[in-house]
């Protein structure tokens, strides 16, 4: 052996073609004061929002709208209703919606 020790990570980062000092776009750069202002969970949804991701009890929420501003029949109050179920699972407490019925169609579409 040529080594004292055994540096397997090292060796690991050094045998792949990208190296840590490739691509160090940003550096020395000074942090920005927002960095520093918000928690971790702020920058978080910032750069997610940023890149366009939504959480998926969003998007099932723009889907139900549109199902809710297209419904006539019972069949279509049907599948909303599962769509809203389906919502009302994954989406925070207080953002839970009711069911919708044909008597209260009108006013889903206004909600929704």
């Amino acid at each position: 052996m040529d080594k004292e020790y055994n540096d397997l990570i090292g060796d690991i980062i050094k045998g792949n073609d990208y190296s840590y000092e490739k691509d160090l776009t940003g550096k020395g750069k000074p942090l920005s004061k927002d960095y520093i202002q918000k928690d971790t969970f702020q920058h978080f949804q910032k750069i997610a929002k940023d890149a366009g991701y939504l959480p998926p009890w969003l998007k099932l929420q723009k889907e139900i709208s549109l199902l809710v501003q297209a419904a006539q029949t019972e069949g279509d109050i049907k599948k909303i209703n599962k769509q809203i179920k389906m919502h009302n699972r994954i989406c925070p407490p207080p953002l839970q919606k009711g069911f919708v019925s044909l008597a209260t169609l009108e006013a889903a579409k206004r909600e929704w």
